[in-house]
């Protein structure tokens, strides 16, 4: 087992008002803290998921586990093989290297506060995929940037029979 000492000295505090926003409904999302700000103990995000929106399609991380805590609403997760409907003050954490994915349950909105753990340096990540949904940049580039962000996609039948 190998232990993580974050390196900072201040206590990070966000202001609502001040978090940079990403996207537009039905799907945007709150950057909240980097790895950068936390030493490298966490990155974390908010996502709002309007009407069944996608939040990210299945994936994993080879050195970070994820936490996703629904705030209010009800999501849709895939963790490995399994899809998880989670609620208003459920949590789901996906170890490293697992398949996952999330978005809101069909028909219905969800709020969702995500962490990652050790910390990535993700926001930039983040602004890649607004540049490809505004067309800036081809899907396509997604492929160049999965080490860089730790970000590996994968197929999953579970997902997509979930999802369709």
């Amino acid at each position: 087992m190998s232990l993580i000492v974050p390196n900072f000295d201040e206590s990070v505090v966000v202001r609502s008002a001040e978090a940079e926003v990403i996207g537009q409904a039905p799907t945007t999302m709150r950057l909240l803290a980097d790895s950068s700000s936390t030493g490298g103990a966490l990155s974390t995000q908010r996502v709002t998921l309007l009407d069944g929106a996608n939040g990210a399609t299945p994936h994993h991380h080879t050195k970070s586990a994820e936490l996703f805590y629904v705030i209010d609403g009800t999501a849709q997760l895939l963790s490995g093989e399994e899809i998880v409907t989670a609620e208003r003050g459920d949590l789901v954490i996906v170890p490293p290297g697992k398949a996952h994915a999330f978005g809101a349950a069909p028909g219905e909105n969800a709020d969702i506060l995500i962490v990652i753990t050790p910390g990535v340096e993700r926001f930039e990540y983040f602004r890649h995929l607004e540049r490809i949904a505004y067309g800036k940049v081809p899907p396509e580039s997604l492929l160049d940037v999965q080490e860089l962000y730790d970000n590996h996609f994968l197929e999953s039948a579970a997902w997509t029979n979930a999802r369709s």
